[in-house]
């Protein structure tokens, strides 16, 4: 008995050290893509089993054929009644891209998820007031944010997936109660949440960053400087809000940091990121106009079900449209389909009461001219452009802790590199070998 004994107490700790061994990090196998110089760790890392769920879900719908208009046929405008977003279309293909949009939001509920049936013209349903919002957002989005967007643009299926609410949109968290005392100010941090992959990072990193425009830094270039001008807001606190959000980014793409950021160098720009840091840094700012201008002020219209804990409206943020994938739909072209969605939108109403965000807002650039953010851009968001002009023409001499006001032209990836088409070649064959997105890329 005694042997027993003793020989349970040298096994069992070997047995639970095993076991919670087994819980860390992830089993094998690991399909790794190199991305830079070997032995700089410039690499990307893939786990089949969630590689295989992301692909499941990222996969493009096959889009209907093109409807060609009949010699005559009328413009969708002129044969319905309050036709206000698509009414240049003509009856035709204004049929297709509703029986379209029906598939990519409300598959089960049909046309009466966003009109009243036997009344298509009446407006009473939030639900179609919020649609024809999201169409303009749409147009917008393909029109004028192509320094993130390109020429692959988005349509209602980027984000919705089937699904009348978008699986990934945000709301700003509720503060808990607390029983006083010295830990009563918990500075929005140490409670575990999925928006910062449960760490103890501020759980809300959105509304600095993706409805206010305040600096995203980890270093400043200044020490010991804290009070009037020479103030240094680049501190370990605005560091924790800044690794919130590129947590949130690394989830929401399926990504590590190498794939923007430079091992060597992460705060550098000019030789040192790589091409994508500079789409990154549009697409946090094309949140931010979309946030600001459409989402934010449609609040109003959604029933209480539909708000958050602290009465906001439903916002998005990277993980809205990537939903695991690098590229949304792994790249899948579907506006191309639908061109009516990638038209120029009508004026945005621009809505400039930006959220404060109090101490975590560094100086910024009140005396710059503001400059639009994409070379066909008509309309300039106030919220965006006041601080933030297009990228220079070519990179400046910046100091390697200073992020420019703008992203300046990255380098070339080295000739030894792997580059964004061959990270996406690598996954594309990966996942179409299992049968899972072959017929996604014959059909687009």
């Amino acid at each position: 008995m005694n042997l027993i004994a003793k020989m349970l107490r040298i096994v069992m700790p070997a047995v639970l050290t095993g076991v919670l061994l087994a819980g860390c990090g992830e089993k094998p196998p690991i399909t790794s893509v190199q991305t830079g110089f070997r032995g700089t760790a410039m690499q990307q890392n893939y786990n089949e089993r969630i590689l295989n769920k992301d692909v499941a879900k990222n996969t493009a719908p096959v889009a209907a054929k093109p409807i060609k208009p009949r010699p005559g046929a009328p413009l969708a405008k002129d044969a319905y009644e309050n036709i206000q977003v698509l009414g240049d279309l003509n009856i035709g293909e204004f049929g297709r891209t509703m029986n379209a949009m029906t598939e990519w939001v409300s598959p089960e509920q049909g046309c009466a998820y966003c009109h009243v049936e036997g009344n298509f013209a009446d407006d009473s349903k939030y639900a179609k007031t919020v649609a024809r919002r999201m169409l303009e957002m749409t147009k917008h989005i393909n029109a004028e944010w192509k320094t993130h967007v390109a020429e692959t643009g988005v349509t209602c299926y980027t984000c919705h997936r089937g699904k009348n609410v978008p699986a990934e949109i945000w709301f700003k968290p509720k503060e808990g109660k607390s029983a006083g005392g010295s830990m009563a100010d918990t500075s929005g941090q140490n409670k575990p949440a999925k928006s910062v992959a449960y760490t103890s990072l501020p759980f809300d990193p959105f509304t600095p960053y993706l409805i206010g425009n305040s600096d995203i830094r980890v270093n400043g270039t200044q020490a010991l400087k804290v009070t009037g001008s020479k103030e240094n807001l680049h501190s370990t606190k605005q560091a924790e809000h800044t690794y919130g959000l590129m947590i949130h980014m690394s989830g929401s793409l399926g990504v590590n940091c190498t794939y923007c950021h430079n091992t060597r160098s992460f705060s550098s720009w000019e030789r040192e990121s790589t091409p994508r840091r500079a789409t990154a840094w549009y697409g946090i700012r094309m949140a931010r106009d979309l946030n600001n201008n459409y989402l934010v002020p449609l609040a109003p219209t959604f029933p209480a079900h539909r708000l958050g804990p602290a009465g906001d409206g439903p916002k998005l943020n990277c993980a809205t449209c990537h939903q695991g994938a690098f590229k949304p739909l792994y790249g899948a072209a579907m506006a191309k389909d639908y061109p009516a969605l990638k038209a120029p939108a009508a004026s945005v109403v621009v809505n400039t009461a930006a959220v404060s965000t109090g101490d975590l807002s560094a100086p910024g650039a009140a005396g710059q001219k503001p400059t639009s953010h994409s070379a066909t851009s008509a309309v300039i968001p106030a919220v965006v452009a006041a601080a933030e002009p297009a990228p220079a023409t070519a990179p400046a001499a910046t100091p390697a802790a200073v992020a420019p006001a703008a992203p300046p032209r990255v380098a070339t990836p080295p000739a030894a590199a792997v580059g964004d088409k061959d990270v996406e070649a690598a996954v594309l064959t990966w996942a179409a070998h299992r049968g899972q997105v072959a017929h996604q890329r014959e059909a687009h």
